[in-house]
Parts: structure tokens; C-alpha cells; sequence
């Protein structure tokens, strides 16, 4: 008895072993460790970068994007803010969306960063920066079936006029920090934001702004601490992330300055009048709406995005401003990982 017991023991214990030794059985299309990080590019390697070549009114130029990781199914093309910023402020993205095998798109917009910078200001526009960015989702290859956009700030714009002419492109839309009217941005801006300043100091910033003296230093000195700190940005300013310092620090500012305006304090550029809130019940694909409670962004404003889209979800970060991503971050990259995620398992709408 004790024999028979011994062996059926053995063999149990031996098929375990077997079984440990097995690698663990995949699904078609899952990310393993090895294949997030192939490089599957031929020729010269070069690290994820590839400059794509876009056709404007004023002739050809080139854009810089890189590729981090490999993910067939999901790519999160990024659009950075400003207008003007660059993709670096990004790289927070680093530390969390690769671990759940999201591959990450850089990308420099025309006049940004590593891109051309042809200085010239009739380039500044919002239709052609749309054909700038069906021209990089093209060269990347990227289609409904894998493609998320991601706009922060003026990105969000960007991003939602070019899925109100090309949303059979995307498989998921994120509109991070950025109200869909700019006349409502520049109403909140005045009637809740101004009157949390000192009333001393909102005279000065008036002031400076009543005679255009935008150069007048005193003018940022005074915007730094009483709202960009409060609003932008609320990890004190002397800890501000390296990533943030280093992609503002490379502002174009014509660029910036024509389509927005000498400063985040309301809106004073090509901007003024831009307002989809009428067109959001034409889009259909998945929408996350991303807001803080600092923000310069209405959350109540961002929640009603959310609401107004077809398949809307909403992601509220209680403890950020305009950079949610760096101080409300857990629960802005929970959330978005949990929204990119759930759209790719089939769903629509995602509770956050």
C-alpha cells in the first residue's frame, strides 16, 4: 500500500515539475517582456526615432517621433501642450505605461522640440497641424485597430478636431487637462480663478496686460507663484520635475504666442473662438476626459465633455492641476492605464 502510495506521489510530483518547467500559455497578441522591448525595425537601428517627412502649404518638412516599446494592439501617439512645448514632459510616462505593455509615440509637432522649425507664423494653424498629424499617424503605420491618441492641453484641441474629421482612425481618444470651448476657458479663467488672487496683485497683472507690456518681467514674477504654482503645476516651483523644467524651457514662444496668447492666464490668440461643445455628440469612438481640481481646466466643464461624447469616461484627479501627470500621478496613470485597457478588452465606457 505504502509502494502504490509512494509512486502515485512521485508521478504527481514529477507531472508538477514538467508543468513548472512549461512556459506559461499565451494568447495571440499578448506582450511578453521580450517582445514589448524587440526592436522589429530593419537596417539601422536608431533607437525608436524616425523623422517623418509631412507635406504643407509652404513646402516639405520633418517631425521627429520615437517609439518606446512594441505593442501591436495598443499605440499612445502623445500631443504635447503649449503650443509650443515639447514631447519631454512626457517621460514621466516612463515609469508606468511600459510595465503594462503600452507602447509609448513621441512626437514633436511642427515648430516643437527636435521637429523643423520653419518661424513662420502663417504655419501656426490649427487645420494644418491636423494634416500634420494624419500625415505621422500614416507613417507609423498606426489604424482603428490599435491607435490612442492622447492630447494634454492645447494637445487636447489638437486631438479632438483631428477626431472630428478622422475618428475612423482611432481606436481610443484622451483628452487630458483641456476644455472644449475656448470662450469657456477664458470665462473660468475670470470669474473663478482671478478672484482667488490677491486683489493688489491681480491690479498689477491687469495693468501690465492693459498696455501689452507682456516683456515686462515683473509680469512672470508675478504669474509664477499666484498661478502657475496653484495651477499649472502645485509641486512647489523650486522641485518642478525635470522633464516639465526641460520641455518649457524649450517653448517656441511665436508659437505659443499666436495661437494662445502671452500666457496661461486665459487665451488671447488664434484660439479665442475655438469651440466644439456643439460636435462632441458626433464622436463615437471611446473618450476619456481627464481633469484636476487646480486645474486651469473646469473639471465640472471636463465631467460634461465626458457626458456629451458618445462613449464618454471621466477621470478626476483630486489633487491636480494642469499637470495632473506629475501631481495627482497615481491617479492619473491608474486611470489611464485602466481606460486604455478597458478599451482594448471591447468596452466602451469605463468607470474610473
Amino acid at each position: 500500500m505504502m509502494k502504490k502510495y509512494f509512486a502515485v506521489l512521485f508521478i504527481a510530483a514529477a507531472a508538477w515539475l514538467t508543468a513548472c518547467k512549461q512556459p506559461p500559455i499565451s494568447q495571440p497578441g499578448d506582450v511578453t517582456l521580450s517582445s514589448y522591448f524587440s526592436d522589429t525595425t530593419s537596417g539601422v537601428k536608431t533607437g525608436g526615432v524616425q523623422i517623418v517627412t509631412i507635406n504643407t502649404p509652404k513646402g516639405k518638412f520633418h517631425v521627429w517621433t520615437k517609439k518606446l516599446g512594441n505593442n501591436p494592439k495598443i499605440k499612445l501617439l502623445l500631443l504635447n501642450g503649449g503650443p509650443g512645448a515639447t514631447h519631454e514632459y512626457f517621460e514621466c510616462m516612463e515609469s508606468f505605461l511600459p510595465a503594462e505593455g503600452i507602447e509609448l509615440v513621441y512626437y514633436d509637432q511642427l515648430g516643437c522640440g527636435n521637429s523643423d522649425n520653419p518661424k513662420d507664423t502663417s504655419m501656426w494653424s490649427l487645420p494644418r497641424y491636423v494634416e500634420e498629424v494624419e500625415q505621422v499617424r500614416q507613417a507609423l503605420k498606426l489604424d482603428s485597430s490599435n491607435f490612442y491618441l492622447l492630447g494634454h492641453s492645447w494637445g487636447g484641441i489638437l486631438a479632438m478636431e483631428y477626431a472630428q474629421k478622422y475618428q475612423r482612425n482611432l481606436k481610443g481618444l484622451i483628452i487630458s487637462n483641456m476644455m472644449m470651448s475656448v470662450p469657456d476657458y477664458g470665462k473660468y479663467a475670470n470669474d473663478v480663478l482671478a478672484r482667488q488672487f490677491d486683489p493688489k496683485v491681480l491690479a498689477k497683472i491687469r495693468a501690465i496686460e492693459a498696455k501689452g507690456d507682456f516683456k515686462n518681467p515683473e509680469y512672470m514674477q508675478l504669474l509664477l507663484p499666484n498661478f502657475y504654482a496653484k495651477h499649472i503645476c502645485r509641486i512647489p516651483l523650486d522641485q518642478w520635475p525635470e522633464p516639465v523644467n526641460r520641455a518649457l524651457g524649450k517653448m517656441n514662444e511665436s508659437l505659443y504666442v499666436t495661437m494662445q496668447g502671452p500666457s496661461e492666464f486665459g487665451v488671447a490668440g488664434k484660439l479665442v473662438k475655438w469651440d466644439r461643445m456643439a460636435d462632441l455628440p458626433k464622436i463615437a469612438v471611446p473618450t476619456l476626459s481627464i481633469a484636476g481640481q487646480y486645474d486651469t481646466m473646469d473639471p465640472k466643464h471636463m465631467e460634461k465633455v465626458s457626458q456629451l461624447v458618445q462613449n464618454g469616461s471621466y477621470l478626476y484627479c483630486p489633487n491636480g492641476s494642469h499637470m495632473s501627470m506629475y501631481d495627482d500621478q497615481q491617479t492619473y496613470m491608474t486611470g489611464l492605464i485602466k481606460f486604455i485597457k478597458g478599451v482594448d478588452a471591447g468596452e466602451k465606457k469605463i468607470k474610473l
